[in-house]
């Protein structure tokens, strides 16, 4: 059975990386979720996916410049009173259930990974438990190493796309590297879909995922596949494909 990942909490269906999303998500119980980290100068870790506040709130300037405490003064787009959700508050949403937790964790406004976010990231799942039920996730090998170097109970996920292909001299050049920091790796599917063949012989089926399919004819498409998961802003549809 193709798993099916809720990304940003499945933000199609509601406010992206919202609690109120991630609520909705686990009552829908979504195999896994998908959602992003960045950590402010203030050390506060924060879920949002962009370096930036403008896209999805109704503020502008930096995440990590953020005060401590001051994400929730700061209130989602397309929503009545969401506010930025930290870490602690979202891992609280999934604590009691089996729901897997991909946990992506992001760079800064120069695409700079974040010093020490690993660290606390995985402090954070450690205290609460949570290492057998999540992944650490990122475009980045060098992020992925460093999780499997300071938590090499905790599996790794990779996001690859044809950025990430061009960065690293090419589609199947890059795959190769990514295999080695990686348990799992989600391809977007406007690079998978073309490249299937190559890509399928390389990655197990078991390690492979495919993201962002959305419409009803993608998510059938990919769920017909011999992949791990797909990655989805429509977590209903999906299920709903999936059960027919």
């Amino acid at each position: 059975m193709v798993l099916i990942v809720g990304h940003r909490g499945g933000r199609n269906e509601w406010p992206e990386n919202s609690l109120h999303g991630f609520r909705e998500l686990a009552r829908l119980g979504a195999d896994a979720v998908e959602f992003d980290v960045h950590l402010t100068k203030a050390g506060e870790l924060v879920v949002i996916h962009d370096p930036s506040l403008s896209r999805t709130t109704e503020s502008d300037g930096l995440v990590a410049d953020l005060a401590f405490g001051q994400r929730n003064d700061v209130r989602l787009r397309n929503s009545i009173d969401q506010t930025i959700p930290s870490l602690a508050e979202v891992l609280d949403v999934f604590q009691d259930t089996d729901i897997e937790l991909q946990v992506e964790l992001k760079a800064d406004h120069e695409n700079t990974p974040y010093e020490g976010l690993e660290a606390k990231a995985i402090g954070m799942l450690r205290e609460r438990g949570l290492s057998g039920r999540a992944m650490l996730t990122s475009f980045n090998p060098d992020v992925l190493a460093t999780c499997r170097r300071l938590a090499p109970e905790i599996r790794t996920l990779s996001s690859y796309d044809a950025n990430s292909a061009e960065r690293m001299g090419g589609v199947i050049e890059g795959l190769k590297r990514q295999l080695e920091v990686s348990d799992v790796i989600a391809v977007e599917k406007g690079l998978l879909g073309p490249h299937w063949d190559a890509i399928a012989a390389l990655v197990p089926q078991d390690r492979l995922g495919a993201w962002v399919p959305n419409s009803q004819q993608e998510i059938s498409f990919w769920l017909s596949k011999p992949i791990r998961q797909i990655t989805t802003d429509e977590p209903t549809l999906s299920k709903k494909l999936r059960q027919s």
